[in-house]
């Protein structure tokens, strides 16, 4: 039987609403060197990296885009902000083997 979540309720397909701490399921291993790069020149200003991270990294000043200092600790690597990047700014590549998100729940 299960457990409803927090904030009770329905979900969208009429079964209970569970709350889950995604931040639970993953573990961030921070990785020595970076991974997401940024090539200033060529940023645009659009803000679509701002727009589609889901972690919130990416913000805009002085009419450019800037990356969070300490992004390798909380990126959980989808590669969003290099596939939204229309301008090729933004180069992304999976960090070294043994850091970054490891799944405990599969």
């Amino acid at each position: 039987m299960r457990e409803k979540g927090k904030r009770g309720g329905e979900d969208s397909r009429g079964g209970d609403e569970l709350a889950v701490d995604r931040f639970a399921l993953v573990e961030v291993i921070p990785s020595g060197r970076d991974f997401v790069f940024l090539d200033a020149e060529r940023c645009t200003g659009c803000g679509n990296c701002v727009a589609i991270c889901p972690m919130d990294l990416w913000r805009m000043r002085g009419g450019r885009a800037e990356l969070a200092e300490g992004y390798r600790e909380v990126c959980v690597e989808c590669g969003s902000c290099f596939i939204a990047c229309e301008a090729g700014a933004v180069d992304f590549t999976y960090p070294p083997g043994g850091t970054g998100v490891a799944y405990r729940y599969a």
